[in-house]
């Protein structure tokens, strides 16, 4: 479903204009991510679309239609909706919660909470927490059920207003990894607002930068953003270190994987005047063990130190290089989908690669 704003525009009785004729098309089946600072009117476009907020000017149009000719109510059973928190009901268990919207639109409590159920294992969680309360789950479990409460009446338009700014910037990735793989199954149209530039270059098909007062700055690709930034205003806000997030974009083909020595947690380990890295019996990292380290019968977690970031083998080179700028061994640890060890790379041979490939510059 397409999302197009037309001259749309917010003003309050005070005179405060958060949004100034604000022209965008957000295209069918694709993330499109609102970045911006704060009080450049992000939020309320997002909420504009579902009529949380009413525009004072302009039109907004799913797939041609303005959405001010129907019931408000019925238009925001029909759009996905993720904030901050996850806003779930206390007193409701994970499946009622999730269920929420389908028995609001006429379901019966059987056929709503199956489906709950099988939104439980699309976003990652057991079964067994569909008869928890909210409260006792983690802030990164709360988002996915709360994102599979949006996904609950199979709506073609998703809405998610800064939804994992509150969460700790491990589960952050987890949670946009989760997003992006949803995704690639469901085909939403998104639309996604958040503060942060990474976020926005690592979700989006599109990212539209808005400047404070509601105005657009520029839309376009993440790459064409960072690359090409059509002001001082959009250069400063996506930042100077905008050439390393372009590598995002780049392949890391010609990276060479290299071997690396393993150790395995709970077997005798040997004294060695190299790094080496402990994995765990799936041949998944767990850490390094240090030069000439000296380990009293097998081998532990904690003789090993922290490993750095990890680069699955496939993605762009951005994450090779970090991998290999991060490691204490200066071997970036490459993996596989499983997270299991296929070798490491250098951050030397990365930059040749990175300066050898013209779409860097």
């Amino acid at each position: 479903m397409t999302i197009e704003f037309r001259d749309v525009t917010k003003q309050y009785p005070d005179g405060t204009v958060a949004v100034d004729k604000l022209n965008l098309t957000v295209e069918d089946g694709t993330i499109t991510v609102l970045v911006g600072p704060s009080g450049c009117g992000k939020t309320t476009s997002l909420r504009m679309i579902n009529r949380m907020v009413e525009p004072t000017g302009g039109q907004v149009l799913l797939d041609g239609k303005d959405v001010a000719e129907g019931d408000p109510a019925l238009l925001r059973r029909g759009i996905g909706y993720v904030i901050q928190h996850a806003g779930l009901f206390p007193h409701r268990t994970v499946l009622d919660n999730i269920a929420t919207v389908p028995l609001l639109s006429g379901w019966d409590k059987a056929k709503a909470r199956k489906r709950a159920a099988e939104l439980l294992e699309t976003i990652g969680l057991p079964a067994e927490l569909g008869k928890r309360y909210p409260a006792q789950l983690s802030g990164g479990q709360q988002q996915r059920v709360g994102v599979a409460r949006a996904l609950a009446a199979d709506s073609p338009v998703l809405l998610m207003d800064e939804p994992f700014s509150a969460v700790d910037p491990i589960v952050r990735e987890d949670l946009q990894n989760e997003l992006l793989r949803l995704q690639s199954q469901l085909g939403k149209t998104i639309v996604f607002v958040t503060h942060d530039i990474d976020e926005a270059v690592r979700l989006g098909d599109k990212v539209a930068v808005m400047r404070v007062g509601g105005k657009l700055a520029q839309y376009g690709t993440p790459a064409d953003v960072l690359r090409h930034p059509v002001d001082d205003f959009v250069a400063s806000f996506v930042g100077r270190d905008r050439g390393y997030r372009g590598l995002s974009f780049l392949s890391a083909d010609g990276v060479e994987v290299k071997e690396i020595e393993l150790v395995e947690i709970g077997a005798p380990v040997s004294a060695s005047d190299g790094w080496r890295l402990g994995v765990n019996a799936d041949k998944q990292p767990r850490g390094w063990l240090p030069p000439n380290s000296t380990v009293d019968g097998a081998l532990s977690e904690d003789d090993l130190v922290a490993g750095g970031s990890l680069w699955i083998h496939g993605t762009p080179i951005r994450g090779a290089l970090d991998a290999a700028l991060s490691s204490p061994a200066s071997l970036g640890v490459v993996v596989d989908e499983d997270h299991r060890v296929l070798g490491g790379v250098v951050a030397r041979q990365v930059l040749d690669v990175i300066e050898a490939t013209p779409q860097a510059s």
